[in-house]
């Protein structure tokens, strides 16, 4: 047996016939087989959609599809953010290891330093420039 998807207007309007069927002094199981649904489901439905307006049952479709939205959304910016604090950390240690800079703004070097954000040939020059004399 395939399984059929009901819109929130087919859930309320089926719940409603259920009621009309309950209240004319049929069975739950009775009702359920009237409207084509099983007990189970029944009772879910009218757990989740039970008292609801049919605007209502829309809007809360809307707002579940909208939140799952978002929390793709977070998730891929939260794996981003990672990622980039992943390399940011593996440039630093790149440039601390092979250029021995240790953030004294007058360490000079060997020249290497221009590989890294921040220690190339404009910061080494001009913090050589403004050394204190020895």
């Amino acid at each position: 047996m395939s399984q059929k998807r009901h819109t929130p207007e087919q859930i309320i309007n089926k719940l409603r016939q259920a009621e009309v069927e309950l209240a004319r002094g049929a069975t739950v199981p009775q009702a359920c087989k009237k409207i084509g649904v099983t007990d189970q489901t029944y009772y879910r439905w009218r757990v989740e959609y039970g008292g609801m307006r049919l605007d209502q049952a829309k809007r809360l479709k809307q707002l579940e599809k909208e939140n799952s939205q978002l929390k793709k959304l977070l998730a891929e910016q939260a794996l981003d953010n990672a990622i980039l604090k992943e390399a940011a950390a593996e440039v630093a240690g790149d440039c601390r290891r092979t250029t021995g800079y240790t953030g004294n703004p007058y360490f000079v070097d060997d020249g290497y330093s221009s590989r890294c954000v921040g220690t190339g040939s404009f910061s080494r020059n001009f913090f050589a420039d403004s050394r204190a004399p020895d």
